[in-house]
């Protein structure tokens, strides 16, 4: 016998198959049926105040996890509000699966003028997904969610969208299987003749150099593998923590910065191990100067990817936690070297960063040292383009922000409520004022899901950043000074804790207070807290003093 449920209902019996434990989404009148099921599913519901939050918090909850992030959203101005998260995950390789409804089969693309209709949806979504799929049957929806973790377990993980008609969704589903767990793929190992080769050329190298991206945070073998080959470790924005602060090995200055592209030229092997080799990590100034001299060998598991940019004498295919493993075991520890003294010479570089750029390095060590082990989460804003340029992150995955790759604005708050949300415990984001003006509707999202966030505020009255640049090339400055209300209020007005902070020692006393709260608290600071941190190399001297 068996029991008329719909197709929406269906949906939550599936996603909770595949271990799904919270969506994000505002219901519409095109969605209701996809909540019918939620209710007693034991799937938690956030709701944000936009779709580009959605996306966000689905993206920061997926970077915490390491589960996609899962969204509910309307068809038409709920999906192109959701693009731009969508082109931020598919641009840092975030899984997250978005669900949608469109118009039903007779009415999707007619032009009569249904609600919400647009002409092809699926088409104008598939630009920033691993692929984009209309749901024309019930019978189509397993094969298509499975497909869509096939992508997120073995394969390049980006956005998945699946949309389903309305007339779908409605549709009686009761007569499909019920799977309690669904079947997962697991990563594909290296192929064993290209990891023996890669062997070959490590083992032989005299000054090898490991590059690791964010593709290889979850490759716990990576640091013994730098050490057995005494290789620095170059870690792009994504990747930091890879190697903790103050090893002897690691190298957190960017490699658009002369000293890591030195250090880079000079290797006689070179491993990158998960990194796209993009502009915004190794040219972010696009002069052209990023060098490979020796011979490269690259590790993705996104064949396109490895023979994308700089095209290695190697390419091996393959997870990034497995082939370090399979490179780990195979090569044997050498007796240490000139690595410690390669990788020091690199970091040294911090030191030839804008002053300022060196306060705002000291500002992040502050705040990882006196939260250790904290997720922070970062905005396009000043300390985050500090950080990108050689911040060293406590923890694999521990730094992560939207002014990379695709650049966008309004990342920080949403994305430190989903990563809340997964860790269970306080998360930092850092954000402009500017920026958080994009998201500033989210302040209510977090105190509603009760996200702990600690929301670190810069405010300098408009658009700085962009404000320099204009000033940097001769343009007068136009449309940066903006108006900026009064963001202490609008917080307090939404249940937050509002502080403000001058000196590094009153930043310690607030962040240890607001972490002991558990609950929302923005700490406000300006140039004054800033110019009050000596600045150094981020704690990386001491650092270094520390580490045996």
């Amino acid at each position: 016998m068996t029991t008329e449920i719909s197709t929406g209902v269906y949906l939550t019996h599936l996603l909770r198959a595949y271990g799904v434990e919270c969506v994000f989404g505002i219901p519409g009148v095109h969605t209701i049926e996809l909540y019918r099921g939620l209710s007693g599913s034991g799937i938690r519901h956030v709701t944000p105040r936009h779709e580009q939050g959605a996306g966000f918090m689905a993206d920061g909850y997926a970077r915490a996890s390491g589960r996609p992030g899962v969204c509910f959203i309307i068809s038409g101005p709920g999906m192109t509000n959701i693009l731009t998260a969508m082109g931020q995950a598919y641009g840092d390789s975030v899984p997250m699966l978005v669900i949608s409804t469109v118009n039903a089969h007779g009415r999707m693309g007619s032009g009569e003028g249904w609600l919400h209709e647009l002409p092809n949806q699926q088409a104008m979504v598939a630009g920033v997904a691993a692929f984009s799929r209309t749901i024309h049957r019930p019978e189509e929806l397993a094969p298509a969610l499975a497909q869509a973790f096939a992508v997120f377990d073995s394969a390049r993980p980006r956005p998945v969208h699946l949309e389903l008609p309305i007339d779908v969704m409605l549709a009686p589903a009761g007569h499909l299987p019920l799977p309690d767990r669904a079947a997962r793929l697991s990563r594909p190992a290296p192929d064993p003749a290209r990891i023996a080769r890669a062997v070959e050329l490590l083992s032989a190298a005299k000054a090898p150099v490991i590059l690791a991206g964010g593709g290889a945070t979850r490759a716990s073998a990576l640091p013994a593998l730098a050490e057995a080959l005494d290789a620095p470790l170059v870690m792009t924005t994504n990747g930091r923590g890879i190697l903790p602060p103050g090893h002897p090995l690691a190298v957190t200055l960017t490699a658009s910065m002369p000293a890591t592209r030195a250090l880079v030229a000079g290797a006689d092997v070179v491993l990158a191990i998960g990194t796209e080799m993009g502009p915004t990590d190794y040219d972010m100034y696009e002069d052209g100067g990023f060098r490979l001299s020796g011979t490269f060998i690259r590790l993705d598991i996104d064949p396109a990817q490895v023979m994308c940019g700089p095209v290695p004498a190697l390419g091996i295919v393959g997870d990034a936690a497995l082939g370090a493993e399979a490179l780990r075991a195979a090569i044997p520890a050498r007796t240490p070297g000139d690595g410690a003294a390669r990788a020091a010479a690199a970091q040294a570089g911090l030191a030839a960063l804008p002053e300022m750029l060196r306060h705002d390095l000291e500002l992040l060590g502050l705040v990882r040292d006196t939260l250790p082990g904290t997720l922070i989460v970062g905005d396009s804003t000043q300390a985050v383009y500090a950080g990108n340029m050689g911040f060293a992150a406590a923890r694999p995955g521990g730094y992560f922000n939207s002014a990379t790759g695709y650049g966008t604005l309004g990342y920080g708050l949403p994305a430190a409520i989903g990563a809340a949300l997964a860790e269970g415990r306080p998360v930092i984001a850092l954000s402009g004022d500017g920026g958080l003006q994009f998201s500033l509707a989210e302040l209510t999202s977090a105190i509603e899901a009760k996200a702990p966030v600690i929301l670190m505020l810069y405010d300098n009255k408009g658009y700085g950043e962009i404000k320099s640049a204009m000033l940097a090339q001769n343009v007068p400055p136009l449309g940066v000074d903006i108006l900026t209300p009064d963001l202490a209020a609008i917080a307090r007005a939404c249940g937050w804790t509002v502080t403000e902070v001058a000196t590094g020692d009153a930043l310690r006393a607030e962040l240890v207070a607001a972490a002991g709260r558990g609950a929302c608290t923005m700490v406000l600071y300006d140039d004054r807290l800033r110019r009050s941190l000596t600045p150094g190399l981020s704690g990386q001297t001491e650092a270094l003093r520390r580490h045996p």
